[in-house]
C-alpha cells in the first residue's frame, strides 16, 4: 500500500526567520561579528571600511534598518514579531545594525508624523539607507532648560527664510549633512512663534565650532547662523507648529538616552564579568569582596527591571501610535543608572580605571574612562534631570503649579 509523503509545511514567521538567517549569512561580513557601528555615534564618522560599507548597503537596500519604518518610504515595512525575529537572529550571529543616528532616533520618527508626502519622500529614505546624517538645532546660550526662550530668527522672504541666530551643544554638528532646527518666526508670542525648519549644513552662512569637553572628545558644537536662506518647502508643518513637533522630538530622543532605546545596547559586558577580571575571587570562582557582590547583584537587578519597563514602555508607545510623557520617566531613571553603572566600573578597575594616555592600559580601560566622564553630560542634555521632574510631576502625575 502506498504511503503519502509528508508535506513540510511552516509558518510565515518560520518563513521570515530563514529569511533573515539567509541574508545574515549571504551578506553580514564575519570580521563585524561582535563589533559595533561608529556611524550611528555622535563621536564621529571615523572611517568606514569596506565590510562596514557593504553592511550598512545590504541592511540599508532592506530596509531593515528601520525595521518597522513603512517599505514606502525605504523602510522594511516588518510587523512588530517580524522586527523581534530579526532582532533576535542578529544576536545570535553577532550582527549590529548598522543604521543609526539622529535621523533614526529622533527625526525620522516624527517626520512621519508631522512631514508632508514630498518631505517623506525626499527625507526618510537616505535615512533607511544610511546615506545621510542630521544634527539637532535646539539649544541656545539663553535657550537651554528654558527652551521656549530661543532666538534663532527666520526672517519670512516670500519664497524662501533668511535665518539669523545661534545654536549650542550640537552634537555632531560638524559632521552632519542637515539639521532640524527651532527658529522663531514670530516674536510676539513666545510658544507659538516656533516653527520647525530642515537646513543644510553646508549652505552659506553656516558656521560650526566643535567644543572641547572633559572626556577629550568633541561631540558637541556651537552654529552660527548669518543670513542662511532656507526655502518654504523646508517647513515642517504649520508656521507656529514648532514647539508642538519639538517637544514629540523631545520624547523619541528621550527615550533613546535613557538607554531604553537603542542606547542599551551600549552598555557592555555586565559588572560581574567585569569585576572578576579585576578582583580577587574565592575557590569557587565567586568575588571575595562579599560588599562588592551584593552590591553589583543590587544593581543588576535594578538595570534588567529597567529594560523589562522600558521595553514594556515602548510596546504601549507603539501599539498607542506614539511616544508619551512616559519617556520622561525612562529618561531620568535610565541617565541615572548608567551613570551609576560607569562610577562602579571605575572603582571595580582601580588604578586600571584611571588611566587618559600612555602604555599600561588597554583600549577599553581608556575607552571606560572617557565614558564615564562623557555621562556625565546625560543627565543635563536631552532635558535636565530637574527639566524632567517638572514634566513628571505636572503631565504624568497631574500636579499643579502650587503643589
Amino acid at each position: 500500500m502506498a504511503t503519502k509523503a509528508k508535506v513540510e509545511t511552516s509558518s510565515p514567521d518560520e518563513a521570515f526567520r530563514k529569511e533573515v538567517r539567509t541574508f545574515l549569512s549571504e551578506n553580514f561580513p564575519p570580521e563585524l561579528k561582535g563589533k559595533g557601528n561608529a556611524l550611528a555615534s555622535v563621536e564621529g564618522p571615523g572611517h568606514e571600511t569596506e565590510a562596514q560599507k557593504n553592511w550598512r548597503q545590504a541592511m540599508g537596500s532592506r530596509g531593515w534598518g528601520t525595521p518597522t519604518w513603512p517599505a514606502e518610504y525605504g523602510g522594511g515595512g516588518l510587523n512588530r514579531k517580524q522586527a523581534a525575529i530579526l532582532n533576535e537572529e542578529m544576536a545570535k550571529a553577532g550582527a549590529y545594525n548598522p543604521i543609526g543616528g539622529m535621523g533614526v532616533m529622533m527625526f525620522g520618527p516624527t517626520l512621519l508624523e508631522y512631514g508632508n508626502e514630498a518631505q517623506k519622500k525626499e527625507h526618510i529614505p537616505p535615512i533607511c539607507r544610511g546615506e545621510i546624517r542630521w544634527c539637532q538645532g535646539y539649544s541656545e546660550p539663553n535657550a537651554g532648560s528654558d527652551l521656549a526662550n530661543l532666538q534663532t530668527f527666520a526672517e519670512d522672504k516670500g519664497d524662501h527664510y533668511v535665518v539669523n541666530g545661534q545654536k549650542t551643544w550640537t552634537s555632531g554638528g560638524q559632521w552632519a549633512d542637515k539639521c532640524f532646527c527651532l527658529v522663531r518666526t514670530d516674536k510676539s508670542d513666545k510658544h507659538r512663534g516656533i516653527s520647525f525648519l530642515l537646513m543644510d549644513m553646508d549652505a552659506p552662512g553656516v558656521e560650526v565650532r566643535p567644543i572641547q569637553m572633559i572626556s577629550g572628545m568633541s561631540p558637541f558644537c556651537e552654529t552660527f547662523f548669518t543670513d542662511v536662506k532656507v526655502p518654504k518647502e523646508n517647513l515642517v508643518g504649520e508656521e507656529g507648529q514648532g514647539w508642538t513637533i519639538g517637544k514629540r522630538l523631545l520624547q523619541h530622543e528621550r527615550t533613546n538616552l535613557s538607554g531604553g532605546g537603542s542606547m542599551a545596547r551600549r552598555g557592555g559586558s555586565n559588572l560581574a564579568d567585569l569585576a572578576k577580571k579585576y578582583m580577587e575571587t574565592d575557590a569557587d570562582g565567586r568575588l571575595s569582596d562579599k560588599v562588592m557582590r551584593d552590591r553589583i547583584a543590587d544593581f543588576e537587578i535594578r538595570w534588567s527591571a529597567f529594560l523589562l519597563t522600558a521595553r514594556r514602555a515602548a510596546e504601549e508607545s507603539k501599539a498607542s501610535g506614539g511616544v508619551s510623557e512616559i519617556s520622561s520617566v525612562l529618561k531620568k531613571l535610565g541617565t541615572k543608572l548608567g551613570q551609576e553603572r560607569a562610577e562602579m566600573s571605575i572603582e571595580i578597575m582601580g588604578l586600571q580605571g584611571l588611566g587618559w594616555e600612555g602604555e599600561g592600559f588597554t583600549e577599553a580601560e581608556l575607552a571606560g574612562v572617557r565614558g564615564w566622564l562623557f555621562g556625565k553630560a546625560t543627565t543635563i542634555y536631552g532635558g535636565s534631570t530637574e527639566i524632567q521632574n517638572n514634566i513628571i510631576s505636572k503631565r504624568v502625575l497631574g500636579m499643579l503649579d502650587h503643589q
